[in-house]
């Protein structure tokens, strides 16, 4: 392990990235419609006051959502047949490091936490560039949105320098997502030990719009100076939080006043109910990573999505990483759901009396969407269909051979939906995917700027790919 050491701020080109950046098609060349009517669809709001609609129609205005009814007729408005389609908000992933796009699948079988940190912050990040960044980001952005994913947390720590976080935001924004940037410091290699005080840059440079798709947070470890700094740019604080270690320390931080509402804590494995209530008490934010916990063992190795909710936590599912498995969030919720059915079941055939319930698909879709929105501080923004709310949400066809006949649309939706019955993605108004085909991405410049970066990253660690490897071998 070779731990972070300084460099020069301007040790990187602040534009050496802005070449790629005609992958995707400028923003403004997709424009929000004045006027979209979507039509006949099976519409799940997820907005209790609402209710959901068996066959309803959804009025787009601009980037918000304007009506919604059984029927509406509007004069003028270009019209999107939804039929044979479930209409629903977009899902959020609320804790993703979407610098690895490159490395996807750089380890499928990495069993420990340390590996995962050796097949990719020990080794591969120590080389990223501002352009590797922006072409992580770019990859990991447009794979959400082909997804269903509209609303990502980008936990980016591998932010060596101004011009990688720049780098980063600009991928985010040209993918069009709506997403939470989160710098943090790297975790080994050079780094040009510009936090926190470049928070403050950009905030005022980046972010002095907070009503923008790309707002921020910060991504830090406990640190006292760290996390005031992100306090007082009004930053939410975004921590991985596992082991009994870190939940030692919770008494104190309870007691200093460092616990709130806008502290975000992944994974929460390995907690005991004293620490899971510190949580409850002062309103952290939580989200669950059930098949990263799983896939590198992280204390018990099962999800705490039912610890959470035993607690008095309505916790958000995230996908965390893709260096070993794929960025779905339909692969993410049945991992929540099957482990959470078995482990209750374990514990009812063991004669556990207070042994849970089993969980609902009602519950894992919430988890995905308005859960998420919750975590990422966007809930009056997104997460349900509700009119004055922004236009983030999907439409999935039924007809498609694997969903029909869909006889429960929350069932389709949870257990048997994946990426290719995505068929419109709709971020703030701005169509991003219309009959499954993502909108305005030049796929081939794409692949030559991913695979130029592959090629350097993969140099400097003077790792040869092999795709039948069990372990590849990656020099940390």
């Amino acid at each position: 392990m070779t731990l972070a050491t300084p460099i020069q701020t301007d040790a990187y080109p602040p534009t050496s990235w802005q070449a790629l950046r005609a992958v995707v098609a400028p923003l403004d060349a997709v424009p929000a419609t004045r006027q979209l009517l979507i039509k006949g669809g099976t519409v799940l709001t997820l907005d209790h006051a609402i209710g959901n609609l068996e066959r309803g129609d959804v009025l787009i205005e601009g980037d918000r959502i304007l009506a919604i009814a059984a029927e509406l007729h509007v004069d003028g408005a270009q019209v999107l047949d939804a039929s044979d389609m479930i209409v629903m908000p977009g899902f959020v992933d609320s804790h993703r490091h979407a610098w690895e796009g490159q490395l996807r699948r750089i380890d499928p079988n990495s069993p420990t936490l340390m590996d995962y940190l050796n097949s990719t912050h020990f080794s591969f990040a120590t080389h990223y560039r501002p352009e590797d960044m922006y072409v992580g980001n770019l990859l990991t952005a447009l794979g959400a949105l082909d997804a269903g994913i509209t609303t990502l947390v980008d936990n980016s720590h591998n932010a060596r320098s101004p011009a990688h976080s720049d780098a980063s935001v600009d991928a985010l924004e040209d993918a069009g997502i709506r997403a939470v940037y989160a710098p943090g410091r790297p975790l080994a290699g050079e780094w040009a030990e510009h936090w926190p005080h470049d928070l403050a840059r950009l905030k005022q440079e980046r972010f002095a719009n907070d009503q923008q798709l790309v707002t921020m947070a910060m991504m830090s470890q406990w640190d006292k100076d760290t996390w005031a700094a992100a306090r007082a740019s009004g930053l939410r604080i975004i921590t991985e939080f596992l082991g009994q270690d870190m939940g030692n320390l919770l008494p104190d931080l309870a007691e200093g006043g460092y616990l709130g509402r806008d502290n975000i804590f992944n994974h929460c494995t390995g907690l005991t109910d004293g620490q899971w209530q510190i949580l409850r008490n002062h309103g952290v934010q939580v989200n669950v990573c059930p098949r990263s916990d799983a896939q590198y063992g992280l204390e018990e190795g099962l999800t705490v999505y039912q610890r959470a909710v035993d607690h008095g936590i309505d916790p958000a599912i995230s996908i965390d990483v893709e260096a070993s498995y794929g960025g779905d969030m339909f692969a993410e919720m049945r991992a929540v759901y099957f482990m959470q059915r078995g482990h209750a079941q374990h514990r009812r055939h063991s004669g556990d009396q207070n042994a849970p319930a089993p969980v609902l698909v009602r519950d894992i879709l919430a988890a995905a969407t308005i859960n998420g929105a919750r975590v990422a501080g966007l809930e009056d923004r997104i997460g349900t269909l509700t009119p004055g709310k922004q236009a983030d949400l999907i439409l999935i066809r039924t007809s498609d051979i694997n969903l029909y006949p869909s006889n429960h649309a929350v069932g389709t939706v949870v257990h048997a939906a994946e990426r290719s019955n995505v068929d419109t993605v709709i971020v703030g108004g701005r169509i991003r995917k219309r009959d499954g085909k993502l909108l305005g991405v030049d796929m081939p410049a794409l692949r030559a700027a991913t695979e130029a970066s592959r090629a350097h990253l993969f140099a400097g660690v003077g790792y040869t790919p092999d795709s039948f490897a069990d372990f590849p071998a990656v020099a940390a």
